[in-house]
């Protein structure tokens, strides 16, 4: 192994951290990774890996890591894949697990947050039942996609840090094959999902619930309950607030993006509130709750507009699997937040996105009311609606005219905001970025459209949470 493998970078902003060992011998599995034939770079995120340190790794080094997993220095000595079950399309299922997947490395960025390298496609392990345990470059090329534009729209999400191509044909049912393979590192801040409490709880390991629930709060700080919250002071309680504070914002900032995630499943909540594992996504051509992401979702059960009731009933299968710990009233009492949590994070996210100042709760939701009613009436999309009348720029007319004269105008300095058209990632142009790569392996769509997106980005700036949150 070279010296470069040995030790990525000369910054002293690495800091490996494996916190999630002390919980290891009864969370994860150790695994090895497949032996791929090659390992192509084609994708290095050096935005991301700057903010752990890794951005100094040659290329050598970074397909040492990050194709062949060449453990980190201070880090996991293997790789860790996960237990967890979960309810899938509401069904529960402890038959899941990490089945292509695993936890690579763990460290502190520069905020000093824990983040977590985790993989897609790096082989088979315990739990992957029949499956292959392999990705497809196109679901590869896909999840950049969604997390880069997803990020430029102040969704709280994981990061695409790595793409791997491996050089294996794969055969899929729902892409024509055989078709390039890849591997891909995710960096997120946190792999705890709801499932992973389920798992426990069917097991009544009370003692390793409690261990888990102190390490969340250890490890992914919060503000506290409020203070009329009854047991405020109780571990299980405390982290109930958290959860059910963040998936709150989560499903705002879904709606107000626009997005379809598709797979909303209690394995794929992320105890953080941060989103991942995308398959089946979209983004809405038009402004349609009905609109569905998943071929499969036969009855629009993770629909766009029904995003957020699939996001409160994941919390309320949280609180079940707390009960192992907790009495059941104040569980209940801070699952009932939810709806006005939500509220309040469309309403604040909706002015963000809309470039004006918010005027409080009540007035920004009628605003958001009338938006939808535009679009819907209109036919635009929530991308094309929300750039023709930033900041009230677009001269709307009627009652949404006269709400937004309301409003002030957040200040416009962006070039991105004189462009011709915004940035959108409706599924044509994601299948042509593809296209592009799969017939003349051209790449350099691609890279212009991430280019696009983190211009994108920097014009709408942070995304507003709440107080005491990350």
């Amino acid at each position: 192994m070279s010296d470069a493998v040995q030790h990525p970078t000369s910054s002293q902003s690495y800091r490996g951290d494996p916190a999630i060992l002390a919980l290891a011998p009864w969370l994860g599995h150790g695994v090895a990774p497949a032996p791929f034939p090659e390992t192509r770079i084609r994708f290095r995120n050096d935005r991301a890996a700057a903010s752990v340190g890794l951005a100094s790794l040659d290329d050598a080094a970074w397909a040492a890591h990050f194709g062949r997993f060449a453990p980190l220095p201070d880090n996991l000595p293997e790789p860790l894949a996960l237990k967890y079950h979960g309810h899938q399309f509401r069904v529960y299922n402890p038959e899941i697990g990490d089945g292509r997947g695993f936890l690579f490395a763990q460290m502190r960025d520069d905020r000093g947050r824990l983040m977590d390298l985790g993989t897609k496609g790096s082989g088979q392990t315990p739990y992957s039942r029949a499956g292959d345990g392999r990705l497809t470059l196109k679901g590869a090329v896909r999840e950049i996609l969604a997390t880069e534009m997803l990020e430029a729209l102040g969704v709280n999400t994981s990061k695409t840090f790595s793409v791997v191509e491996t050089g294996e044909r794969l055969w899929r049912n729902d892409e024509p094959s055989p078709t390039r393979s890849a591997v891909l590192v995710r960096l997120s801040h946190s792999h705890i999902r709801i499932g992973t409490f389920q798992r426990l709880l069917a097991l009544e390991q009370a003692d390793e619930m409690a261990d888990l629930v102190d390490y969340c709060l250890t490890q992914f700080p919060g503000p506290p309950p409020p203070d009329d919250a009854p047991a405020r002071e109780e571990p299980a309680i405390r982290l109930m607030h958290q959860v059910v504070e963040r998936m709150a914002d989560l499903a705002a900032s879904y709606m107000v993006a626009g997005f379809v995630h598709g797979v909303l499943n209690t394995d794929n909540m992320n105890i953080t509130g941060e989103s991942f594992d995308y398959g089946p996504w979209r983004w809405l051509p038009q402004w349609d709750p009905g609109f569905t992401a998943a071929y499969f979702d036969h009855a629009g059960l993770y629909a766009f507009g029904r995003q957020p009731e699939a996001l409160h009933w994941n919390c309320g299968q949280f609180a079940v699997a707390l009960r192992l710990l907790a009495d059941s009233p104040p569980l209940i009492a801070a699952l009932e937040r939810f709806g006005p949590l939500y509220m309040e994070a469309v309403a604040r996210r909706w002015c963000w996105r809309l470039g004006v100042e918010t005027r409080g709760t009540e007035e920004d939701t009628r605003l958001v009311s009338l938006c939808e009613n535009a679009m819907r009436e209109s036919g635009a999309g929530p991308d094309a609606f929300f750039f023709a009348n930033r900041g009230g720029r677009g001269q709307a007319d009627g009652a949404l005219g006269e709400a937004l004269a309301d409003y002030t105008a957040l200040p416009v300095a962006h070039a991105y905001w004189s462009d011709a058209a915004p940035q959108s990632m409706l599924i044509e142009e994601v299948e042509a970025i593809w296209a592009a790569i799969d017939e003349r392996d051209d790449w350099a769509p691609l890279h212009a459209k991430v280019t696009a997106l983190r211009r994108m980005g920097e014009a709408h700036g942070p995304a507003p949470v709440p107080a005491g949150h990350a």
